[in-house]
Formats: C-alpha cells, structure tokens, sequence
C-alpha cells in the first residue's frame, strides 16, 4: 500500500507541476488587455501621422498644378500676344488636360482676370493668374488654399 499511496501522491505532485507550468505560460487577462492599449495607441498615432502625410501630398500636388498651369497662361499670352479667355484654351498646346484641385477633388479653378498686358503688342487681356476653389486653411502653412 505505501507503493501505491506514494505512486498517488507522485502522480498528484506531477499534474500540480504541470498546472503550475501551464499557468506560468499562459497570459493573463490583463496583461493582454495592455497590450491591446499598446497596440491601440500606436494606431491612433500611425493614423493620424497618416491623414497629415496624404493632406501634404496633396498640399504639394496643388503647388506643382499651379504652378504649372500659371507658367501655361504665361506661355500662351506671350505665344498669342492675347491672355487666355478661359482655362480650356490652354488645352491641349499648352497643358496636357485642366488638372483636378487635389483639395476639392474638381475643377473648380478660380481664374483670376485682369487688365495687366505682359508685352505692348498684347492685344486683349484675360485671365492672369489662377487659384484654388478651396475657401479651408493649410494647416501647415496656415493660410487659406484660395489665396495660394
């Protein structure tokens, strides 16, 4: 019997060893709760550095299109000695296609006309320049995208 009995209490002593182990790797509830935190936080930050790289981007992509359809109104009123009349004359010898305002998603352009001549063999005035149709602040650079 004391075979047994001690068969019983070892076998009693291994499984409390094995549960003991077991426990000791399996994590509890909260340490898996503040590991969700964790991971939570870094993905409201990574979001939000996110929203302000893509509202950079386009930032920057407005620039570029103003850029370049001003240095096309620029090209055609001295080419013609006359400013354009509206956007769509400066398609397709000066600009490719009239480019979307990456802030409204249309294009919705503002021109800007004037009675300036670049050259005196100008003929007629027109459009001089041109601008967003977005009344929002740049939050980088804090001054409204219609005034760019």
């Amino acid at each position: 019997m004391n075979r047994t009995r001690t068969k019983e209490l070892q076998l009693s002593d291994l499984a409390k060893r094995k549960t003991v182990r077991r426990s000791e790797r399996a994590f509890t509830l909260i340490e898996l709760l503040i590991v969700i935190t964790i991971i939570l936080i870094l993905v409201g930050i990574a979001a939000n550095r996110y929203d302000k790289a893509v509202l950079r981007a386009k930032e920057t992509t407005l620039h570029a299109d103003l850029m370049e359809m001003r240095k096309a109104i620029d090209n055609y009123t001295m080419d013609k000695q006359a400013a354009p009349q509206s956007l769509d004359d400066l398609v397709p010898q000066y600009l490719h296609t009239i480019p979307v305002d990456q802030i409204t998603n249309a294009k919705d352009w503002v021109p800007q006309m004037d009675n300036v001549v670049l050259t005196p063999d100008q003929s007629t005035t027109g459009i001089t320049d041109v601008h967003s149709g977005s009344d929002k602040v740049s939050p980088f650079e804090g001054t409204a995208y219609n005034t760019w």
